[in-house]
């Protein structure tokens, strides 16, 4: 909510204030102020210009040469502007004014001529592009002709006003309009306010006369009052009500449609204006929209509604979604003569369903979502009708006729001074609460310490004791509440071994050189199944859809973490960023229900992606490409960080290169998968070579021994010996290490493969492996026999098991 300081100051006296200590006042009764910011940048020396002469500057086609009269003095000025005219009333910066962004204005001249200053549009006084009213967007500012020659233009147009935002709960819908920020002001300072009463003159003749209301659904729609104002004159809205309306982030448009704007922000009530005669029909009935019924859109879209929406007809067809939008065949417009006004109440539920499917969200909706004030409605229209009265020449015709089943009782609470005492820890006395319950505006009965409360309607978030104790604490003052520390045993804050190991996992990863995602939980269907590691896929039955999703793009709990991942490397490598590693640590969710019944269950899971260069040195003439091993060494780099052996075996995976892709074990468990992305996907995401990794973080974590393990340095020797075997092509590496490792046990401490040779001098259909065996005994020196007997068992296995051959 947007609050103009000089519009407030208007209702309740603030000027004793200054800006942030009434921003500061507000916060401590407990509605955040979100900031205070002026209107526009300071301008100085802008006032009312009179154009007495307008002519075409003699040496530019483009420029005109005006006298301009600024009260105590003509000064010539040139201007450019294309709808300058003799006649006009202007702002007017004289020599020596200085406009937003410190732009001093000085006499100069222009082609020639001599110009004593400026005639400024709305921009150039520090109007955002979006408020200025259409017919201004390309040229100056014209005041209306009642506007005095040489008064300051600044204060005439609001721009030494102050924005107080406020940041409203959702309970808090009476302050969503500056009579309910005025009632709340008046509580925190201690002030006055009320709502003045509305001053209609209205005609003999009878609006009854005119229109009849019929409503079809009471529950939907329990108050309808209709207005009828003849002889209105559409035009422009006084300037103080378009600088209200500025000021609060809504566009002047007309004289009619301004006032339903300007009583919507001063009331909290919407309002909608329909043109009499377009509407076609002496009768207004609210209904539920038929299936499959269309209705155009005041934003000229064709829309198609359901039962589950209320409108506005005139008996046949639709010419408003209730609360929402109004038609567009029933437009006000420049010709439009008489109009018929619509005061309503609608139910939340109900708006809240139409804004919602059709994507329509205004000031309007928000507020009869929140829910309006029961009492205000037909005073707002009163409202409206007289100052359509009195600034569109309106004939406002005698009574309102409606339909009215609104229930407008006050809610009843009682509480006591020793009970609030009791929740607050306060002594607050009975005189004082009841000095809270006046300044809030609460009628009550007292008996004793017991307080029996009438709450205004304006209040609808307030119901039971709880919420009569929030407000006397609230005005008593949160900062008044005494405190005390903590009494018998505490325990020093702590994380837990989880905590611990996920952040020791974010350590790793970044230190490897991989950096931080934070994607989205919900995905498209397509991607919430793609990419999915082995193990989730057999517990997975699908993925769990949402029942009202925001968009098709976020419908779905993801099951992996990496289409996303590969997302956020498709949006930067089309920004020219070409060299990536990613990693997130973050939940899926699993689900074995086809039809879920109840909550999935979140698995916290750590997956990478990488793409381009993952090392380049220009000046060595070094680079390495992203590969396979890469992406396994930095998984096997978290393995040593944990102490948990991983192994790797080669799989066939949908979406991954069919030769690049390994399912990763430990401790006997699958727990995930790591490989190239397959090219036909990479080309979907205008990706080039990209490998990724997954991992079940839970599994690791349970498996982690949290027993720190350490090894004493070596003082002996070790052996290092090296062989060269020559086994079939689908032989695995691995398998043979591991052969090499436990034949080699105890002895053999660590096996590495560092050549593959396939080609000249080997059988087709052969390859040769070499390894490198570190021997060691750490309480002794090994002796050459020992290594021997060792290597001999070592060849003898990977023999046996793999028919391998040293090679020669």
């Amino acid at each position: 909510m947007l609050v103009s300081l000089n519009w407030l100051n208007e209702l309740i006296d603030v000027t004793d204030y200054n800006p942030e200590e009434l921003a500061e006042i507000i916060t401590k009764t407990g509605i955040e102020v979100e900031g205070v910011e002026p209107v526009a940048e300071a301008a100085e020396h802008v006032v009312v210009g009179y154009v007495e002469s307008c002519e075409q500057h003699p040496n530019a086609d483009k420029l005109s040469l005006c006298q301009v009269n600024v009260g105590e003095e003509t000064l010539q000025i040139v201007c450019g502007a294309p709808n300058i005219a003799q006649g006009q009333k202007v702002p007017v910066a004289v020599p020596g004014a200085v406009l937003p962004g410190n732009f001093k204005i000085k006499k100069t001249k222009l082609r020639g001529e001599e110009s004593n200053g400026m005639i400024c549009s709305l921009q150039e006084l520090g109007y955002d592009e979006k408020d200025v009213p259409e017919e201004y967007k390309e040229g100056i500012f014209v005041f209306p002709e009642s506007v005095e020659t040489g008064k300051d233009a600044v204060q005439l147009l609001n721009l030494n006003d102050k924005i107080i935002e406020l940041g409203l709960t959702p309970n808090r819908a009476d302050a969503m309009s500056m009579a309910g920020v005025a009632y709340e002001v008046a509580a925190a300072i201690d002030g006055s306010y009320t709502l003045a009463e509305e001053q209609l003159e209205e005609a003999d003749e009878k609006a009854a006369d005119h229109v009849t209301v019929k409503v079809e659904d009471a529950e939907a729609n329990p108050y309808y009052g209709a207005f009828v104002i003849q002889d209105v004159k559409v035009g422009p809205s006084p300037l103080w009500m378009q600088n209200r309306l500025t000021a609060s982030g809504i566009r002047p448009i007309n004289n009619v449609v301004d006032i339903t704007n300007y009583v919507l922000l001063e009331y909290g009530q919407p309002l909608h204006a329909f043109d009499y005669d377009r509407f076609g029909s002496d009768v207004i009935v609210t209904r539920r929209a038929n299936d499959g019924e269309v209705i155009k859109t005041l934003d000229d879209q064709d829309r198609t509604l359901t039962a589950d929406h209320l409108v506005i007809t005139n008996g046949e067809k639709a010419h408003a979604i209730a609360g929402v939008m109004g038609g567009a065949e029933s437009e006000v417009q420049d010709d439009t003569k008489t109009i018929l006004l619509e005061a309503a109440y609608f139910n939340p539920a109900v708006v809240r369903q139409s804004s919602k499917d059709h994507g329509l969200r205004s000031e309007s909706s928000t507020r009869f979502e929140k829910g309006v004030d029961p009492n205000r409605v037909e005073r707002a229209g009163k409202r409206a009708a007289q100052l359509l009265q009195e600034y569109a020449g309106g004939t406002v015709l005698q009574g309102v006729v409606s339909f009215d089943e609104l229930d407008r009782s006050e809610k009843q609470v009682s509480i006591e001074t020793s009970r609030i005492n009791d929740r607050l820890g306060t002594e607050i006395s009975p005189e004082e609460i009841g000095h809270i319950l006046r300044r809030l505006q609460f009628t009550f009965k007292q008996d004793g310490e017991v307080f029996h409360i009438s709450v205004p309607t304006r209040r609808g978030d307030i119901e039971r004791f709880e919420d009569m104790l929030e407000e006397i604490a609230r005005i008593y003052g949160y900062d008044r509440l005494p405190f005390t520390l903590p009494k018998g045993a505490s325990q020093a804050g702590g994380l837990s071994l989880n905590q611990q190991l996920k952040r020791r996992m974010k350590a790793y990863f970044e230190g490897a050189g991989l950096d931080e995602t934070i994607t989205y939980s919900l995905t498209k269907k397509d991607w919430a199944e793609m990419l999915v590691s082995p193990e989730v896929q057999r517990e997975a039955a699908s993925p769990v859809g949402l029942a009202m999703p925001m968009s098709e793009e976020h419908s779905h709990l993801r099951l992996s973490l990496l289409p996303e991942l590969l997302q956020s490397l498709s949006y930067n490598v089309a920004r020219k960023q070409n060299d990536l590693a990613y990693y997130e640590i973050g939940t899926v969710f699993i689900s074995e229900e086809e039809q879920v019944t109840k909550q999935p269950r979140e698995v916290l899971r750590a997956a990478g992606a990488l793409t381009g260069q993952w090392m380049a040195h220009p000046w060595q003439q070094e680079k390495k490409a992203v590969d396979f091993f890469v992406a396994k060494g930095i998984v096997e780099g978290l393995s040593e960080q944990l102490d948990i052996p991983f192994e790797y075996e080669k799989a066939k995976l949908q979406n991954l290169h069919p030769g690049r892709a390994a399912v990763i074990k430990a401790g006997g468990k699958e727990i995930g998968f790591i490989g190239q992305v397959h090219p036909k996907l990479q080309k979907e995401f205008g990706l080039k070579e990209t490998y990724v990794f997954d991992l079940n973080a839970e599994e690791l974590m349970d498996q982690y021994n949290k027993e720190e393990a350490f090894q004493t340095i070596p003082r002996y020797p070790s052996v290092s010996r090296d062989i060269a075997l020559v086994v079939d092509e689908e032989v695995a590496a691995g398998e043979i290490a591991s052969t090499i490792a436990e034949a080699g046990a105890p002895l053999v401490k660590d096996v590495q493969v560092f050549d593959l040779y396939q080609g000249e001098h080997l059988t087709e259909g052969k390859k040769s492996l070499a390894f490198n065996l570190l021997y060691l005994d750490p309480q002794r020196t090994l002796k050459d026999e020992e290594v021997e007997a060792a290597h001999e068992n070592i060849l003898n296995a990977v023999k046996e098991q793999h028919a391998a051959e040293l090679r020669s």
